[in-house]
């Protein structure tokens, strides 16, 4: 554990309120990427606890496409090389009020260099039915719905 994980839970507050200052809404995109073998793309974060899918805020003046593709090239290196797919929409309001998340499906890509500094701790490919333990509730929710069937819920 780094010590952002530590400091985070006490600046969550600040971030949230700027975002509800800044935005009103916000709106998060998640990639699900699979290599050749099944397995699917998980990063571990500097100052959260677990495993995700790749992804993040969709800026300003952004589309959603734009914000995933940019997302999966910032935290795993990953250059799409078709256009995703979006899967599914889900509230976070457990998470943080009037905040949403996109599911996107990015079928091919080609390896690359990550740009994003000092965010990501791990990359790993995990097959979807030996996922680690501690791998973050609604990604984990994600990819059943995806991989096992598991009926789509509306909230992250």
């Amino acid at each position: 554990m780094t010590w952002r994980i530590h400091v985070e839970p006490f600046t969550r507050p600040l971030f949230f309120a700027w975002s509800r200052l800044t935005r009103g809404k916000t709106l998060g995109v998640r990639a699900v990427a699979t290599d050749a073998g099944g397995r699917v793309l998980l990063v571990r974060h500097t100052y959260l606890k677990g495993w995700w899918l790749p992804g993040g805020g969709v800026d300003r003046g952004e589309t959603t496409q734009a914000a995933v593709v940019r997302e999966l090239r910032e935290e795993a290196g990953l250059i799409a090389r078709s256009a995703p797919r979006l899967v599914s929409i889900h509230s976070n309001e457990r998470f943080f009020p009037g905040d949403h998340v996109a599911v996107f499906i990015i079928d091919a890509f080609d390896p690359g260099e990550p740009t994003s500094r000092g965010e990501i701790a791990e990359v790993g490919w995990f097959s979807p039915a030996a996922l680690p333990a501690d791998v973050n509730r609604g990604c984990r929710a994600r990819l059943a719905e995806i991989f096992d069937g598991a009926p789509v819920s509306d909230l992250w």
